[in-house]
């Protein structure tokens, strides 16, 4: 049987005499795969990664990629719609805004899917059939973030890139921003085809802008420029500074949840130390402020975020500003390591496992990296002892992971 066209006001540009025609194929969509798609099957059996699918749905998908052992399509009709699909409320993501493509989706069950990514990565990937995965919290889906990266549109504008696109959708307004990094987005006008950074203190009421090839024209009253300028924040008891220059989660609600799945994935660990807290990959210092270890060894190779550090830790921290992979491991018995989207890879291993910890929390923003690393660590002898799953952006595929090794 012919595929069946789209429906009115869903069908495909013409094909141009030299185009392939338009495919078009009905698909169930069975899970999420990491990156942010559905997961289906054409009627040949190649697997297909269906943007904007959610699992259990049948939709009809117009292929735009085709390839031997695989495809890629978008849907242009859901035929059988996911309970857990929603109406998306931000006009920006009809514009094109590439920020949150997962509004059409219920926030509870978005952390479910990163989930069950986390799970099947680890099966894949490490070998690991039978990890524990469990479903942690979330920060709010709304009004969560402080900070942003933004570009700038025609007339001076801020926002952001569209999906899979260099184009800038202005932003008047963004749902996910923090009450007071929307106005400041809001009132801020550039020039330049770089980018800017905007960040506020939701504790102390500052605010910084760091632009990147940008010239600014319009700034309210009291914002910090550059890279020296600071916003002070507090999570879990502690006031942190935090450099614009400097990386931050998405809020302090993200933060505070982090440090929260961090310390229980340390446990007992936590309360017997009797050296130092390996903090790597420490930032600004965030666990090594807020665990309540005794002495704390906070690793970066950040200029920046290692003077947030020695600002915001105690006397008796040491903050060694270097590459973790070229540091000189030192006799710990806990390690926290929160290494960037590409995870620890090989060399960091090496170092980590030449510490001795006998316990490691690894806190990874990406299911595949997570995976290779464990499959990295149990080759040093540390067993996967579970793995919590938080969502820190809600609305977007990026997941965040809090996984406890113990060496055996």
């Amino acid at each position: 049987m012919a595929p069946r066209p789209p429906r009115r006001n869903q069908r495909p540009q013409r094909a141009s005499a030299t185009a392939a025609p338009q495919v078009y194929e009905t698909v169930c969509v069975e899970k999420m795969a990491a990156g942010g798609d559905g997961i289906g099957r054409l009627g040949d059996g190649r697997v297909v990664f269906v943007d904007g699918g959610l699992p259990g749905e049948t939709v009809r998908v117009a292929v735009n990629l085709s390839k031997r052992d695989f495809a890629k399509g978008r849907v242009v009709q859901v035929e059988l719609a996911s309970p857990h699909r929603v109406a998306p409320p931000c006009p920006a993501l009809a514009a094109g805004c590439g920020g949150c493509g997962w509004q059409h989706a219920t926030a509870a069950a978005q952390l479910q899917w990163k989930a069950d990514i986390v799970a099947d990565a680890l099966r894949r990937t490490a070998k690991l059939p039978g990890a524990q995965v469990d479903v942690g919290g979330s920060v709010p889906e709304w009004g969560y973030r402080t900070s942003m990266r933004m570009a700038v549109a025609p007339g001076g504008r801020l926002g952001l890139r569209g999906a899979r696109s260099t184009r800038v959708v202005p932003l008047e307004h963004c749902p996910v921003a923090h009450p007071a990094l929307d106005a400041l987005l809001s009132a801020v006008r550039a020039r330049g085809d770089g980018e800017l950074s905007l960040r506020v203190g939701v504790t102390s009421g500052e605010a910084s802008v760091l632009p990147d090839g940008v010239n600014l024209d319009q700034l309210p009253d009291g914002v910090g420029i550059g890279g020296a300028a600071v916003v002070h924040e507090e999570v879990a008891g502690a006031r942190l500074r935090v450099s614009a220059a400097s990386f931050f989660q998405s809020g302090p609600a993200a933060a505070a949840l982090l440090v929260q799945a961090v310390r229980a994935a340390c446990g007992d660990a936590l309360d017997a130390l009797r050296g130092p807290l390996l903090d790597a990959y420490g930032g600004i210092g965030l666990f090594a402020a807020t665990l309540g270890a005794p002495r704390s060894l906070v690793v970066e190779s950040s200029p920046s975020a290692c003077a947030d550090a020695r600002a915001n830790l105690e006397a008796d921290a040491t903050v060694e500003c270097v590459r973790f992979e070229q540091w000189e491991p030192q006799p710990v018995e806990l390690a926290v390591v929160d290494p960037a989207r590409a995870g620890l890879g090989r060399d960091a291993a090496d170092v980590l496992a030449a510490t001795g910890a006998a316990r490691v929390v690894l806190v990874s923003c990406d299911p595949v990296s997570l995976a290779r690393d464990a499959a990295l660590l149990a080759a040093h002898g540390y067993r996967h002892a579970g793995s919590t799953v938080l969502d820190l952006f809600p609305h977007t595929p990026h997941v965040e992971v809090v996984t406890r090794f113990d060496r055996a």
